[in-house]
């Protein structure tokens, strides 16, 4: 075996203990929030990682070039989709994105109550 093959199997191998890693995370925190911390790991350096492998192996050719433009719509859309699923948890668990008046948006999350301006208190009369 090469030391090119030897920095691929490396490379691969640590991409793997980061997804591992990271999943035992996303199993072991509680809520959505803690958890979101979790996909980051796995959803971006995890694959660069891959991409590294990518190019130890082939050198620059064409399948590092593919790999580098996978690569650049992960390291775009990652970040955006987990701002999507917090401000999703965050619009279900509150009833809306933004931080409530006064600062209080975490304590009645904490609460179990809605937070100033939901859906549950406008319907009262």
């Amino acid at each position: 075996m090469t030391a090119r093959g030897i920095a691929v199997d490396v490379l691969l191998a640590s991409a793997v203990a980061i997804v591992l890693a990271s999943s035992v995370g996303l199993l072991v925190m509680r809520d959505v929030y803690q958890k979101a911390h979790y996909l980051t790991p796995a959803g971006l350096v995890a694959p660069v990682v891959v991409g590294v492998a990518v190019l130890v192996q082939s050198g620059l050719t064409l399948d590092t070039a593919e790999t580098g433009l996978a690569l650049l719509f992960v390291l775009i859309s990652s970040p955006i989709l987990t701002h999507a699923t917090i401000r999703a948890a965050r619009i279900r668990e509150t009833g809306d994105w933004r931080p409530a008046r006064g600062g209080t948006a975490g304590r009645a999350a904490a609460s179990g109550r809605p937070a100033r301006g939901t859906a549950m208190q406008q319907e009262q009369p």
